[in-house]
């Protein structure tokens, strides 16, 4: 890779083979955003929700993110499950903006 100058695609193909790596394990990633740090007991029993529903292991990758001000928003794949307090306030404005 250095000699043909394409250390800059190392972080990529490290990311793709990791990728390659648990699909092969029967692996899945979920990025979950929460409104607090999660505790052991929560990422369990995330994990296990999250399972049921992709019929793989899951590991998560947990951000905080106190905007969304609770609930959570996970990300694994194409399918994106928003929870959060924040989403569900717009939405409730939304649906009263429209019926004034």
């Amino acid at each position: 890779m250095a000699k043909n100058r394409r250390l800059f695609a190392v972080p990529q193909m490290i990311r793709a083979f990791r990728h390659i790596a648990a699909e092969d394990r029967g692996e899945t990633t979920a990025d979950v955003t929460a409104a607090h740090a999660l505790n052991a007991t929560q990422e369990k029993e995330l994990k296990a929700a999250l399972k049921a529903v992709a019929g793989k292991d899951v590991s998560i990758n947990v951000s905080v993110d106190p905007s969304i001000l609770g609930g959570l928003v996970v990300k694994m794949g194409s399918r994106q499950i928003d929870t959060s307090l924040k989403t569900k306030l717009n939405s409730l404005k939304l649906a009263l903006k429209e019926v004034g």
